[in-house]
């Protein structure tokens, strides 16, 4: 019950000066609400990551082609241009040097605009074999996959992702009818199922738009668009060569990873004079993203830290203002026989009460994070498409997670900034001398 009489105590003096209590609770609403919203918005980045990683799967090893530095590039380059990345031997000798490889999945992709009578769309067209759309959890939701017997014959047979099937055929049935990729015509087989766009995962993996892929038999793309990739941008002109752009390897059983990954990288480095490839382990990309997690959680709650204590600092110049107009009262409890410890509690009850108010509250707003984000979403979406158009996916998709430990944190840290801020005040009221504080005017 003393508790009780003291908040109560607490709230009613602090109600003497309502708006001055209500900017000191207003600091603590906004430090505990920036505590939670950012650890929420990083948490739904995180989890995006995570769940791109899982998807290639705890047993793959992606072996992916870049582009190396210019110095090696003046070193390999001639006039034909420059020659780089995955080669089709490498392929090869992954397969047959790696006893511990179930399955391996090659891959070549270019950006090129794709026709269809008047329709067109800019897509990424991706040679690979049949294999590509199990790994990759991509089925065809209507029509088929590509085939093996596609491959053999080189046909001109491709499959569409969900959003270039929508855009080249807004109202006709694309199964069966014909698309322009550069000079040569396709014959539409199958269409892939939606799929959300993969965020990017730090420097290993770019973000993806699955749904502006279209998919050809790899034999296929090598007869009718070739290895040479020539470019012109602002007057210069680019020769590359690249044969793949990617090996995705299964493994059969995730001890084996790690060893798998080592011999790939050492039948790599023999046959590649530059740094012109990459080893990625997904296992590997886990652990990276839970760290940079933990990295980014510390740096938001700093940040938001900062807007606590300078709610802190707003607590402590009311609470010395409120000592300085009570003076007097303090006075006459001293000389009713209040001892000093009893001052201190009277005014750190009122910390309290301000402090776990703006806790409270702030704690409150917290869960609106979510509808929050979609509201700013649907706007930026609905008024500004321009903006809308420029954003990453990862803003495109975001969805925040309310993590239960930032709730408790945010608001415990909240109480105990008003306690510590409110300590000085507090023994200021105490040691005041009575005969001083009751002459007080």
């Amino acid at each position: 019950m003393n508790v009780i009489q003291q908040l109560k105590l607490g709230f009613r003096s602090l109600m003497l000066h309502k708006l001055r209590s209500a900017l000191a609770v207003l600091g603590i609403l906004i430090g505990v609400t920036a505590v939670i919203w950012l650890v929420a918005m990083g948490e739904g980045v995180s989890y995006q990551a995570q769940q791109q990683i899982k998807e290639l799967g705890a047993t793959s090893i992606i072996i992916r082609t870049i582009k190396p530095s210019e110095e090696a590039n003046s070193d390999s380059g001639s006039r034909s241009g420059i020659a780089y990345g995955l080669l089709r031997s490498d392929y090869d000798r992954i397969i047959t040097n790696v006893p511990t490889i179930l399955s391996a999945v090659p891959m070549r992709e270019i950006s090129r605009d794709v026709r269809r009578d008047e329709f067109a769309v800019s897509a990424q067209v991706i040679g690979c074999t049949p294999e590509y759309f199990p790994i990759n959890r991509l089925p065809v939701v209507r029509g088929r996959p590509l085939a093996a017997s596609d491959l053999r014959g080189l046909e001109n047979v491709v499959v569409l992702a969900h959003d270039v099937a929508e855009r080249l055929f807004p109202i006709q049935d694309p199964l069966g009818r014909a698309i322009q990729i550069g000079t040569e015509f396709y014959v539409v087989v199958g269409i892939a199922q939606d799929r959300t766009a993969a965020a990017a995962i730090g420097g290993s993996f770019s973000a993806r738009q699955y749904n502006r892929d279209v998919y050809i038999p790899l034999s296929t793309f090598r007869k009718r668009i070739g290895d040479r990739v020539i470019t012109v941008r602002g007057g210069t002109f680019q020769n590359e060569t690249i044969e793949l752009n990617q090996i995705t390897a299964v493994v059969d059983d995730v001890a084996s990873v790690d060893t798998s990954a080592d011999i790939i990288r050492a039948l790599l480095s023999r046959y590649h004079k530059t740094l012109d490839y990459a080893v990625v382990v997904p296992k590997e990309l886990l652990e990276q993203a839970e760290t940079l997690r933990m990295m980014f959680n510390v740096l938001l709650l700093l940040i938001a830290g900062i807007s606590l204590v300078v709610g802190g600092i707003g607590i402590m110049n009311i609470m010395l203002a409120t000592v300085t107009e009570r003076t007097r009262e303090i006075g006459i409890r001293r000389a009713l026989g209040a001892t000093k410890g009893e001052i201190v509690q009277q005014f750190l009850w009122e910390t309290v009460v301000l402090s776990g108010t703006g806790g409270l509250l702030g704690v409150a707003v917290g869960f609106l994070c979510g509808p929050t984000v979609e509201g700013v979403r649907l706007v930026i979406e609905s008024f500004m498409p321009d903006v809308w158009s420029t954003l990453p996916s990862t803003i495109h998709q975001l969805e925040p997670r309310l993590a239960p430990w930032s709730i408790v944190a945010a608001f415990g840290i909240s109480v105990g900034v008003g306690i510590v801020f409110g300590i000085y005040p507090a023994q200021r009221a105490a040691n005041m001398d009575p005969i001083e504080a009751l002459r007080h005017e």
